[in-house]
């Protein structure tokens, strides 16, 4: 008997959120319109959003020191978020994330890896992949990942895979390799499209050497589901105050009606929903539904 519906390995962050006019070429500067700090980073987000929706989480994220007693891990432990497996590194900050959005909701991303540079040195725990049906594989450190896909893929657990904005830190043999394990590839646009040219494949030879199934993410296009079929999904459309966060939660909705067996076409409608409520506010853990007014809108937009 699982423990955990799902198990979440990654960065938890803080996020810097930056609004500009633009974004500067080299050696010129531009005005930063708003700046604001959140509570974020992949594995984070998705662990929150997903015990908001009743998911059993737990989160294992390489932190600093001043993590503890701070108001992230309370909010975590809040929510019933087993934190047991976290790796506290002396001297070293949290990890933080500078994100900057243009007025077309382009967005530029830096990050400082600060405490993740502990992963590639730290034993993966295995009791936390046994005791969950899903591992999702978040942003984070390749070496950790790939160990924690081995584990895994031993265990004949499902997993999840969401390289993100580290998919230029993965070699192609490392891409894959996890790949190949893989039963749930999610990404933007731009990151499948990415992985196809690195991997030198289209949709279905990628499909056959791994994930059942691919999850491509379209912004205000909606999202596209590779599996037996092509399904389209139309997005519910919200005036986006800050698109950042809006794929972590798009996985956390996902996960939560794939447990319960749903069809992917629903997965990815109750996914949508969830996800247009992030957009609607800066920050993305601030503005997390709850199960009930996520199926709501789902089911308004959908009928």
């Amino acid at each position: 008997m699982t423990a955990n519906d799902l198990t979440v390995i990654g960065h938890s962050v803080l996020d810097y959120i930056m609004s500009v006019s633009k974004f500067p070429k080299p050696n010129e500067a531009t005005n930063v319109n708003s700046l604001k700090t959140f509570d974020g980073g992949s594995a984070g987000n998705v662990s929150i959003v997903s015990a908001t929706l009743g998911l059993k989480v737990s989160l294992l994220s390489a932190v600093g020191e001043e993590f503890k007693n701070s108001e992230y891990e309370k909010k975590l432990l809040n929510l019933g978020i087993n934190i047991d497996d976290m790796i506290i590194v002396k001297d070293k900050k949290t990890p933080i994330a500078f994100m900057l959005t243009d007025p077309d909701e382009n967005q530029i991303f830096y990050f400082y890896t600060g405490a993740g540079e502990a992963f590639p040195e730290t034993e993966v725990p295995k009791k936390a992949i046994e005791n969950c049906k899903i591992l999702h594989l978040g942003t984070g450190n390749p070496n950790f990942n790939s160990r924690g896909s081995e584990i895994a893929n031993s265990l004949d657990k499902i997993i999840s895979f969401d390289p993100g904005q580290d998919l230029h830190l993965y070699s192609n043999e490392e891409l894959e390799l996890i790949i190949k394990r893989t039963n749930i590839l999610f990404g933007n646009h731009y990151e499948i499209d990415s992985i196809l040219n690195k991997l030198k494949l289209d949709v279905s030879d990628l499909r056959e050497i791994g994930p059942d199934i691919v999850i491509k993410t379209c912004g205000k296009l909606g999202s596209i589901i590779y599996s037996d079929e092509k399904i389209k999904i139309n997005p519910i459309y919200r005036p986006a105050i800050d698109p950042t966060g809006a794929g972590d939660s798009y996985r956390a909705g996902f996960f939560k009606y794939y447990l319960q067996d749903k069809p992917l076409e629903e997965c990815a409608k109750f996914a949508s929903a969830v996800s247009s409520f992030i957009v609607e506010k800066e920050g993305c853990q601030t503005n997390v539904p709850t199960l009930k007014e996520a199926e709501n809108r789902m089911n308004e937009f959908y009928k």
